[in-house]
């Protein structure tokens, strides 16, 4: 029996040498994941990277990312591009993003009109909580009433009667069906219980309102702050709840219409499946140009603040914007083939 023990031994070596090197294999396998992880966040981007922006050149939304733009490709090492797609309400942009790669070289500069959006129309061909995740909330600022100078109306008072005794003959521009402007726009007009005339443009509404063509827009400061300081515009409300320091002279729509509350944010999303250490990367990064005082100052001097914070609680915001949003359009009544 002892031979026949010695004859086995041999085999019994190999077979724990191959369970041994099985097992070695086997945890190296189960590492390669957080290594490829790892080697993914270190050598990103290794190319451009680009922001698509569902409005024109001069828009707000493309103002506050060319000024993420260009600190960010600094961090990353490659350069960051604005990449201006307007249309359908920024649902272009959107979808655009929605169908890239989930791979952190195409990202969405994300609006309000996105939230909006969600609930104003029935059949996109995306969900923008299904198929984009959220990176950072980057930018929010109130919107202004601004009015052509040769308007009567010198103050907010003065333009809700002067909407009451002329109604109908009161334009207001927006950028688009479903954008901020518009939403504000469709907002003050059942609060303050005026009709006035929704114009919408595809580029910016903002020659015409310096000719007259429109008399009227609830304009994302961005847009119109420098022509309001230069008294090519005259504003007569801001539509946050408090005052806003850009224009501290303005009131609030607030302080005429009780209850009046809105405002423009931005920030950037990314196609859903992109890596969850791409996403952590960015918003790192971005984290890092937003709570710089250069870009403090360069955001209020376009009348707003940075918003920052994790990619769970932009999540969170947007939600809840969406559902704001939503109640709004349904109280309204609100259609996208309507006349609004």
């Amino acid at each position: 029996m002892a031979v026949m023990k010695n004859l086995f031994l041999p085999e019994a070596n190999a077979m724990k040498l191959r369970r041994r090197q099985f097992l070695q294999l086997a945890g190296a396998a189960a590492a390669l994941p957080a290594v490829s992880y790892i080697a993914r966040a270190e050598t990103y981007p290794v190319r451009p990277v680009r922001i698509v922006v569902g409005f024109p050149p001069g828009s707000a939304t493309d103002i506050d990312m060319r000024l993420i733009a260009a600190p960010l490709g600094q961090k990353l090492g490659q350069e960051v591009i604005v990449d201006n797609r307007p249309g359908a309400g920024s649902n272009l942009a959107a979808e655009t993003v929605a169908r890239a790669a989930p791979d952190g070289y195409t990202l969405l500069a994300m609006t309000i009109t996105n939230a909006v959006n969600a609930k104003y129309y029935d059949n996109l061909a995306f969900d923008i909580t299904r198929d984009i995740v959220p990176v950072i909330g980057t930018f929010q600022s109130p919107n202004v009433l601004a009015v052509n100078p040769s308007l009567p109306a010198k103050t907010l008072p003065e333009f809700i009667a002067y909407a009451k005794a002329n109604p109908g003959k009161i334009n207001f521009a927006s950028f688009g069906i479903g954008s901020a402007p518009h939403m504000n726009g469709e907002m003050f007009k059942i609060m303050a219980g005026v009709d006035m005339v929704h114009v919408p443009y595809r580029g910016s509404p903002v020659p015409d309102l310096l000719s007259g063509q429109v008399q009227a827009i609830f304009s994302p400061m961005p847009v119109t702050i420098a022509l309001i300081r230069a008294d090519k515009l005259r504003a007569l409300a801001v539509t946050s709840a408090t005052r806003s320091d850009a224009l501290p002279g303005v009131p609030t729509v607030a302080e005429f219409v009780p209850g009046f509350d809105a405002g423009i944010w931005h920030g950037i999303g990314a196609p859903k499946g992109t890596p969850p250490d791409i996403i952590g990367k960015l918003n790192k990064e971005i984290n890092a140009i937003l709570v710089d005082p250069k870009t403090k100052e360069e955001f209020a001097k376009i009348g707003g603040k940075a918003i920052g914070g994790t990619a769970e609680e932009y999540g969170k915001f947007v939600a809840a914007e969406i559902e704001k949003w939503g109640k709004v359009i349904k109280t309204a009544n609100i259609k996208p083939d309507s006349s609004h």
